[in-house]
């Protein structure tokens, strides 16, 4: 499958841009990146202490970890504040949930095994189902969020009665220079791009708030209808692209950038 020989995708991706750009060149497409946010790590010190000093006390019967990020953020915040092996310990004696693969990994790499995961594609409602059968009611649980907060599923937790210890320890911003999402709105308008990859829901939120501000919002629009092929790493990322009125074209069977690109190049070898 070649299909993306001869091809020019936007990426959007900032974190892992390079890896995304490596899977498309391998597959013969020419990638450029313009980066659509930047994570932000949040002073959350105190917070980190008052669930640690609860974990250790048995205060906590479940903590939820959403991205793998957020639990880098967590034990790398215990590590500075000289509290990361008594985390360890603690979470060991705990109900630990993973929404998918990444956070599943960054606890593995500390020795922990979480004990309950979710089906792809991992999103908030994979989640809430994998914990359905948990009794939650009393129970205090600390929630980790992504680089916002996730209010469908606060609101879910709470509804079934948890009491709810929310931590956000990063943020999605902006990114600083944001000459290049300017540059990429321009260069959608006059069809440079075969495709525009987005793997996060943010990315194409952002690149909308861009456009807003140079009155361009309208022309965007109409560039990733009609004169590129929008690619979505998954459901979530979907549901926000068309919430702004983008219908994506293609969107992968598994929720990773790997699936995304072949998909891309199957796509285009299928049209």
């Amino acid at each position: 499958m070649n299909g993306l020989t001869g091809k020019r995708i936007a990426l959007l991706e900032a974190r892992l841009s390079s890896e995304l750009a490596k899977l498309v060149e391998r597959r013969g497409g020419a990638a450029a990146s313009f980066p659509a946010l930047r994570e932000q790590t949040i002073d959350a010190g105190d917070e980190v202490l008052k669930l640690i000093n609860g974990l250790q006390t048995g205060a906590f019967a479940f903590v939820i970890f959403q991205t793998g990020v957020g639990v880098a953020t967590l034990f790398k915040e215990a590590d500075r504040l000289g509290r990361l092996a008594e985390l360890l310990v603690a979470l060991k004696e705990v109900t630990t949930v993973c929404r998918g693969p990444k956070p599943t990994a960054a606890l593995a790499r500390q020795g922990i095994k979480p004990a309950i995961n979710t089906r792809e594609p991992h999103t908030t409602a994979e989640l809430l189902e994998a914990i359905g059968t948990l009794e939650l009611k009393d129970k205090k649980t600390a929630l980790l969020h992504y680089g916002e907060r996730n209010e469908s599923l606060t609101e879910a937790l709470l509804a079934r009665g948890a009491r709810l210890t929310e931590l956000c320890l990063y943020e999605w911003r902006m990114p600083e220079d944001t000459a290049p999402l300017e540059r990429v709105i321009e260069e959608l308008d006059r069809g440079a791009f075969d495709a525009v990859a987005f793997t996060s829901q943010i990315q194409a939120r952002h690149l909308f708030q861009i456009a807003q501000g140079l009155n361009r919002a309208g022309e965007l629009l109409d560039s990733l209808n009609h004169k590129t092929i929008v690619a979505s790493i998954g459901p979530t990322c979907s549901a926000a692209l068309r919430a702004l009125g983008v219908e994506p074209r293609v969107e992968p069977e598994h929720p990773k950038m790997a699936p995304l690109v072949a998909a891309m190049a199957e796509y285009f070898d299928n049209h």
